[in-house]
C-alpha cells in the first residue's frame, strides 16, 4: 500500500510539474517577406533570440497609443535585456506611403529595439493583427505563447513578468 501511495504522490508531482511549465502555443511565427527600416528585405524566420523570450509589437506612425507604449518599453528595454535577454521587434504597419516616416520617429524617440517594416500588410494579415498596438511575446522556439491587444499605461509591466515567466520555465495565463 506505501508504494501505491508513494507511485501516485510521486505521479501527482511529475504530472503538476509538467503542466505548470508547458504554455498553450497559439502559433509558430510565420515566415513572411517584409523590410528593415532602411528598406532591406528580411524574412520573419531572422527574427530569433538563441532560445529567449521575443517581444513582437504591431504599430504605427499614426497611432498615439503605440507611441506611448514603445516610449514606455524604451525607458526599461536595457533593463529587460539585462535581466531576462528578452529581444523585441517592432513592426510598423504604415503602409508604403506613410513608411518613410517610420526612420525619423525612431531615430527621434531614440527607440533602442530593433524596427520593422510591413507596408504591404502581409505579416500584419498572417498574423492576424487588425488594430494596432497589438503585442505577441513568443518563446524561444519561435511560438507564440501570449497576445495583447491596445496599450494602457503599465502594461508594459506585464509584458515583462510574462517573459521572467517564460524564463523561469513558468506557467503563463
Amino acid at each position: 500500500m506505501k508504494n501505491y501511495a508513494f507511485l501516485i504522490a510521486a505521479l501527482l508531482f511529475v504530472t503538476i510539474g509538467y503542466s505548470q511549465s508547458e504554455n498553450k502555443v497559439l502559433f509558430t511565427l510565420p515566415s513572411v517577406d517584409i523590410q528593415t527600416v532602411q528598406g532591406e528585405p528580411f524574412n520573419t524566420k531572422q527574427i530569433t533570440n538563441n532560445g529567449k523570450p521575443i517581444i513582437i509589437t504591431f504599430w504605427a506612425t499614426w497611432c498615439k497609443p503605440c507611441m506611448k507604449e514603445h516610449d514606455a518599453i524604451n525607458d526599461v528595454y536595457e533593463d529587460w535585456v539585462d535581466e531576462t535577454g528578452v529581444k523585441m521587434y517592432a513592426v510598423s504597419i504604415d503602409n508604403a506611403r506613410s513608411s518613410k516616416r517610420v526612420l525619423p520617429t525612431v531615430n527621434g524617440r531614440s527607440w533602442e529595439f530593433d524596427v520593422l517594416l510591413d507596408p504591404n500588410g502581409e505579416l500584419k494579415r498572417a498574423m492576424n493583427v487588425n488594430v494596432p498596438p497589438h503585442t505577441f511575446i513568443l518563446n524561444g522556439k519561435g511560438e507564440v505563447v501570449w497576445q495583447h491587444i491596445g496599450y494602457l499605461d503599465g502594461d508594459e509591466q506585464e509584458y515583462i513578468e510574462i517573459v521572467k515567466k517564460l524564463v523561469a520555465g513558468k506557467k503563463i495565463n
